[in-house]
């Protein structure tokens, strides 16, 4: 297995499809469920000082807890993409070209 974004794609059809949670899998679902697992992985920051959230992941029990909230927030943003026919990674690139644009080199202020 080469563990690629596609991959896990399959992964998570598969898994909904033997749940058959593909009913329940609509774009405003999924983004629902995005939005409070990406809470969720706020939560486990939001009263860490600027260097406790720096290291968290050298604290045991947090790194664990990250990890699984992003592996949920991961999830749900592959499905959703996987619902509306979205190639994350070329909208991550693309995304990077426009900000290539925006934000030029030495320059902090955008373009507009």
């Amino acid at each position: 297995m080469t563990n690629s974004l596609e991959d896990l794609r399959d992964a998570l059809r598969r898994f909904a499809a033997a749940r058959d949670w593909d009913t329940y899998h609509t774009p405003k679902n999924l983004v629902m469920a995005l939005s409070g697992e990406v809470g969720e992985l706020t939560d486990l920051f939001q009263w860490l000082t600027p260097e406790e959230a720096a290291n968290a992941m050298r604290d045991e029990e947090l790194a664990w807890n990250v990890r699984d909230e992003l592996a949920d927030v991961m999830h749900y943003l592959v499905r959703l993409a996987d619902k509306l026919d979205v190639d994350l990674v070329e909208a991550a690139f693309a995304k990077i070209d426009r900000n290539e644009r925006r934000f030029p080199t030495g320059d902090l202020r955008p373009v507009e």
